[in-house]
C-alpha cells in the first residue's frame, strides 16, 4: 500500500550525483552509503549493489545510471550513481539535470583524469555545488597530498575542503555524507504551482509498460492523477509513483525536489523517452521544462539478424532499448549480401559493443555487425552537401568535390616518460598536438585534434597498451575538415559485397585492402572453381587472392586402357569449371562474415 500521504518539506533533501574517471570508486562510495545509511540489509548486501546488468558485474564498468533514496541523519538523500566511461558521458549529463549537486571522486593513487576533467566541467556547466573527495586512500601507493595540490591547480577547488576517504574501508564516508548535507543545496520548487517532472531514464516492464525515473521541479506528483506528457502530447492516468530505497515503495504523492518512478501503463515506447516532461492533465503548466540537448551520434554500424525472421524481434528490442538508451540512433536498411537490418548510430566503440550484446543476451537474438564508420560530409560537383554514413552510399568520384571527415579534440593525460609513445601513436593516426601543459612535473596533458575514423577502432586499445594503462582518454566533436578518402569495395568473383566496403584515407587503404584479401581467402570455403577476392578503389584494383578450386578425380573409374579416354574426361571437366566460373554464384556463409567482422580484426 502507498504510504507517507504528503511530500517531505524541500529543505530537508539533497539531491547529488557521484562523478569521476572510469574505476575511481564510484560504485564502492554507493555500496558504503547503502550500508551506512541502513538502506540495505546486510544479509543481501553485495558489491555493486546499484550495477543491476548482468553485464555491468561482468566487466567491472557502470552502464546505466542509477538512483536510490537513503534516510540520514534526518534528510533524504538522493544519490545518482553514474558511469565514467567516456561513451556514457550522455547518461551522465541526464543525471546531472536532475541534481543541485556533485560528489567529485578522485583517486588519491592516480589523481586527475581525462573523464575527471570532462565530468566536472559538466556539473560547472549546470551550476551545481560540487563536493570533491580523494578516494583510496587506504592504498600504500596514495599520494592525496599531491592530489589534493593537483585538483587546486587544475579545477580550482580548495585543498582544504577536499576530504580523503577510502570507500572500501568506508573511511571517512560519514564525514562526506555530512559534507553533502552542508554545502549541497535544497532543491526550490513551489509544491502549489502546476505540476512539472522531468522523465531522466525509462525502462521497459513487459507486465507494466514503461517504468520512467522521474524528479519533480514543481507541483505535486500525486498517485492516481490524470497526467499529460507534454512533448508527446498523450494524456495518461498515474497507476503507480514510488521510490526506490534501493527496493521499490509505492507512495502517495512526491513533491518539489524529490525523485523516484512512475508507471502510467504506457506500452507505446515513444511516448515516454528521456526529457519528457510531465504535467497535470486538468491544470496544466504552461511551458515544458528545457529537456536534453539530443547526443548526436558519432559511429555506425549496420545490425543485421542472422536469421531474416528475427527482423521484427530486432525492430521491437531496438525500440525498447532506445527507450532506456537515448543517445543511440536506427533506422532500416538492406544489403545485397545480409539482408534486411538496421543502420544503428552510437557514442562510440564501447557504446556500440555494450548495446549488441545486451541485445544477444536480453532479446535471445543472433545478430552480425558490419564494420563500424563514421558519418562523412560529401560535397557534390552539382553544389548539393550530403551526409554518408553508409560507406556504400557514396556517389561515383566524378561526381565528387571533396569529402569532409568528422574530428575530435582528444585530450589525454599521462606519466611525462611516456610522452614519445603517445605523440608517436597520435601523429601515425593523423594527429595535429594543439596544446601540451604539464600539470605537475611527473604528468601532462596533450590535446590534439584527430580524425574520428583513426580513434574508433583500436586507438583506445593502444593508448593504454603503450602506457601500461596509465594513460586516459577524454574526446569531443571538433567539427570536420577536407581530407584524401576513398571507398574501398570487396569483390567476391567479380560481384561487390556492399556488407565489406569502407571508406579510408588514400594512405592506408592498399594496406587494409591486402589485409580483408588474405582473411577472406581463410574464410570463403573453396568452390569447384577458382574464386577470386579482389580490392578495389573506383575501378583499380589495389589487391587480389584467390581461393583455389576443389578438383574432382574424375579419372578413377579408368583402369588403365587408352589415355585418351583419360584426357577427354579431363578436357570436359575443364570445360565445366569454365562455364560455372561464368555463372557460378559463390554463397558467402555466415560465420565467414562474422570471422571478417570482427572488431578485433
Amino acid at each position: 500500500m502507498p504510504d507517507r500521504p504528503e511530500p517531505i518539506p524541500t529543505d530537508r533533501i539533497r539531491n547529488f550525483s557521484i562523478i569521476s574517471h572510469v574505476d575511481h570508486g564510484k560504485s564502492t562510495l554507493s555500496d558504503r552509503i547503502l550500508e551506512l545509511t541502513g538502506a540495505v540489509d546486510p544479509r543481501y548486501m553485495r558489491e555493486q549493489f546499484l550495477d543491476s546488468m548482468d553485464i555491468e558485474r561482468e566487466r567491472g564498468i557502470t552502464i546505466k545510471a542509477q538512483n536510490v533514496r537513503v534516510h540520514y541523519a534526518g534528510y533524504v538523500l538522493h544519490l545518482i550513481d553514474t558511469p565514467g566511461h567516456v561513451d556514457f558521458g550522455y547518461e551522465v549529463s541526464r543525471s546531472l539535470a536532475a541534481c543541485e549537486g556533485a560528489v567529485l571522486l578522485v583517486d588519491a593513487s592516480q589523481g586527475i583524469q581525462a573523464q575527471t576533467l570532462a565530468n566536472c566541467y559538466q556539473a560547472m556547466e549546470h551550476d551545481l555545488a560540487i563536493v570533491a573527495a580523494l578516494n583510496k586512500i587506504d592504498l600504500p601507493v596514495a599520494d592525496p597530498d599531491a592530489c589534493a595540490a593537483e585538483i587546486e591547480a587544475v579545477l580550482g577547488l580548495p585543498k582544504e575542503e577536499i576530504l580523503r576517504i577510502s570507500a572500501k574501508t568506508g573511511e571517512g564516508v560519514e564525514a562526506l555524507l555530512r559534507a553533502i548535507i552542508d554545502r549541497i543545496p535544497p532543491p526550490s520548487g513551489d509544491p502549489d504551482r502546476p505540476l512539472r517532472a522531468l522523465i531522466f531514464d525509462s525502462s521497459y516492464d513487459q507486465y507494466r509498460g514503461v517504468v520512467s525515473s522521474v524528479r519533480v521541479m514543481e507541483g505535486t506528483l500525486r498517485s492516481g492523477a490524470r497526467l499529460r506528457f507534454m512533448q508527446a502530447g498523450s494524456v495518461h492516468d498515474a497507476e503507480e509513483i514510488g521510490v526506490r530505497t534501493p527496493a521499490v515503495r509505492p507512495v502517495e504523492a512526491l513533491g518539489p525536489g524529490e525523485v523516484g518512478y512512475l508507471i502510467a501503463g504506457i506500452k507505446d515506447v515513444g511516448e515516454a523517452r528521456s526529457g519528457e516532461t510531465v504535467t497535470d492533465a486538468a491544470a496544466p503548466a504552461a511551458t515544458p521544462l528545457a529537456g536534453y540537448r539530443h547526443p548526436k551520434p558519432m559511429v555506425f554500424c549496420g545490425l543485421y539478424p542472422v536469421d531474416g525472421d528475427e527482423l521484427p524481434a530486432l525492430r521491437d528490442a531496438l525500440d525498447r532499448l532506445k527507450l532506456n538508451d537515448a543517445s543511440f540512433t536506427f533506422e532500416p536498411e538492406s544489403s545485397r549480401a545480409l539482408g534486411f537490418g538496421f543502420r544503428c548510430g552510437f557514442l562510440g566503440l564501447l557504446h556500440m559493443e555494450i548495446i549488441r550484446e545486451r541485445l544477444e543476451r536480453e532479446f535471445g537474438l543472433s545478430l552480425i555487425a558490419t564494420a563500424p564508420s563514421v558519418a562523412y560530409r560529401v560535397y557534390l560537383t552539382d553544389g548539393t552537401v550530403r551526409d554518408i554514413e553508409n560507406p556504400s552510399d557514396l556517389p561515383d568520384l566524378s561526381r565528387v568535390e571533396r569529402i569532409e571527415e568528422p574530428l575530435l579534440t582528444a585530450t589525454i593525460l599521462t606519466p611525462s616518460k611516456y610522452t614519445g609513445t603517445v605523440m608517436e601513436l597520435c601523429q601515425s593516426r593523423r594527429g595535429e598536438l594543439v596544446r601540451m601543459e604539464y600539470l605537475s612535473p611527473e604528468r601532462l596533458e596533450l590535446v590534439y585534434r584527430i580524425p574520428l575514423a583513426e580513434v574508433v577502432v583500436d586507438f583506445f586499445d593502444q593508448l593504454k597498451s603503450r602506457t601500461k594503462g596509465y594513460a586516459s582518454l577524454d574526446y569531443e566533436p571538433a567539427g570536420y575538415a577536407p581530407a584524401a578518402l576513398v571507398r574501398v569495395e570487396l569483390l567476391i568473383n567479380h560481384v561487390p559485397v556492399d556488407a565489406f566496403s569502407t571508406i579510408l584515407h588514400r594512405s592506408s587503404a592498399e594496406t587494409f585492402g591486402r589485409h580483408m584479401t588474405e582473411r577472406l581467402r581463410e574464410l570463403i570455403p573453396r568452390q569447384l572453381f577458382d574464386v577470386p577476392i579482389q580490392a578495389a578503389v573506383g575501378g583499380r584494383i589495389i589487391a587480389r587472392e584467390t581461393v583455389k578450386a576443389k578438383r574432382k578425380d574424375v579419372i578413377a573409374k579408368c583402369y588403365g586402357g587408352d589415355v585418351t579416354r583419360k584426357r577427354k574426361l579431363l578436357e570436359r571437366q575443364k570445360e565445366g569449371k569454365k562455364r560455372m566460373k561464368r555463372i557460378g554464384r559463390v554463397e558467402i556463409p555466415q560465420e565467414a562474415f562474422i570471422a571478417a567482422l570482427r572488431m578485433d580484426g
